[in-house]
């Protein structure tokens, strides 16, 4: 079987974030941690996942740093993955996956789910790239200077 490419020493901070994270099933269970899942057999009963899968990316995902392992707050001898503050973080690349989602691969009126506001239930507004002054920019107002230039 070929070794896997890894991009852990790339000058790029996209290369080294997609090594880590760039998985459909990592994403899915950063996902889930958000909304609230902590056992390996929630994650398995939500996501349908083989079992030897999923303890691959729970033991990658607590690897870097994103999940830790906690005991179960039922005292019981199962114990919970929560996300750790790095994990926190992602937070705002999946509300931007979500908003990109919403837009681009459903129809109008078809039907999906919808993150709100707890405070004022209202949806999140459009995340948007903005400068250090806070004025929205586009891809073609912005350039990525690599190491050595």
């Amino acid at each position: 079987m070929p070794q896997r490419v890894t991009h852990e020493d790339a000058d790029c901070p996209v290369a080294r974030a997609v090594d880590v994270i760039g998985d459909r099933w990592t994403l899915l269970i950063v996902r889930d941690a958000f909304d609230g899942i902590r056992r390996f057999s929630e994650y398995q009963r939500n996501l349908g996942l083989a079992k030897n899968i999923l303890s691959s990316r729970l033991r990658e995902l607590t690897a870097h740093g994103i999940l830790e392992i906690l005991p179960g707050a039922d005292g019981s001898a199962y114990h919970e993955y929560a996300l750790t503050p790095k994990g926190r973080d992602l937070f705002v690349l999946l509300v931007s996956l979500r908003q990109w989602g919403e837009t681009h691969l459903f129809d109008t009126a078809e039907p999906h789910s919808v993150l709100r506001d707890t405070k004022s239930g209202k949806p999140l507004r459009k995340l948007q790239a903005t400068d250090h002054t806070g004025r929205v920019v586009t891809s073609a107002e912005t350039v990525v200077h690599k190491v050595g230039e």
